[in-house]
């Protein structure tokens, strides 16, 4: 895979007309794709609905990216757990900073929550799950809806997400060549996100979810990430975190993988083991199983 670039405006806006390609009107076995207004996409099983549903945020360094590139995953996911699945078309940094995508994540829970009925959903069963610079917005959503109080997601679901800013500040990581997302490409997407330079002394609430002392009260948490991978420090820290605080904190770590490999080679038989785990995990939490609160490493 050649290097993605992302310096530049120009290099951006190649790369999401590449991606808006995939947004057009497909068919998936045993799932009804329809978008709705708000950036919205809603996949509905076809069959026996389990009354639970997934609100997902997709990846892309916070730069680039479309809920579209996702369709596939969440048709299966829908399909094989019996949910409805609901994913955010989110706006993009660095022409919409911190807090677009925030809020935007945010006003998808509140229209989930409030079409509920509509999509024959129980309010209390709904998960928020991300991939990526998804996986970071998701976690901070999280965050976010906890101590706005209310109903609470039962779970969050995590792939390789993008959670601190201070590992995109340490240069001696420049030198490592991670495949696929690499530290320099890291700078970038946080310094558009953040409208600053990342590690700085302190940051907008919501904005860096890593940088949250208290993670007390968090739902249960799936954390999946590769040992090779530039996020793969982070997100172990944060599942450790998650740990001490009392959450039902589990975390894959698939050795030898490079970031997003579940997307980029799905159809593989480590990624579809991968993904068949974490579709497991999910599938237990929404049915409200007993939390296990372990750590795995497969």
């Amino acid at each position: 895979m050649p290097p993605l670039p992302l310096g530049s405006s120009f290099g951006r806006r190649l790369m999401r007309a590449s991606i808006k390609r995939l947004d057009r009107e497909k068919q998936y076995e045993g799932a009804r794709l329809e978008k709705r207004t708000g950036a919205l996409r809603v996949y509905t099983p076809q069959g026996v609905l389990t009354g639970a549903a997934l609100l997902w945020i997709h990846g892309g360094g916070m730069v680039i990216g479309s809920a579209a590139q996702d369709d596939q995953f969440c048709a299966e996911t829908a399909r094989q757990l019996g949910v409805v699945v609901v994913s955010v078309e989110y706006r993009l940094a660095p022409e919409f900073p911190f807090p677009s995508a925030a809020d935007d994540c945010y006003a998808a829970w509140t229209w989930l929550q409030q079409a509920a009925t509509h999509l024959q959903i129980d309010r209390t069963r709904v998960a928020v799950g991300g991939q990526s610079a998804g996986g970071g917005l998701a976690a901070s959503l999280v965050q976010r809806i906890h101590d706005a109080r209310g109903i609470q997601p039962i779970a969050q679901w995590l792939f390789s997400p993008m959670l601190d800013d201070r590992t995109a500040a340490r240069t001696e990581l420049d030198a490592i060549k991670h495949k696929i997302w690499n530290n320099r490409l890291n700078r970038i997407g946080w310094r558009a996100f953040l409208g600053t330079e990342p590690g700085a002394a302190s940051v907008p609430e919501y904005a860096v979810p890593a940088r949250r002392n208290d993670l007390r009260g968090l739902p249960p948490t799936w954390i999946g990430v590769g040992d090779i991978e530039l996020f793969f420090d982070e997100d172990k820290t944060y599942a450790d975190r998650l740990q001490s605080a009392g959450a039902d904190s589990t975390l894959e770590i698939v050795p030898g993988a490079p970031h997003g490999f579940e997307s980029i080679a799905a159809r593989t038989r480590l990624a579809q083991a991968y993904l068949s785990h974490s579709r497991e995990w999910l599938g237990e939490k929404i049915a409200g199983s007993p939390a296990g609160g372990k750590h795995e490493n497969t």
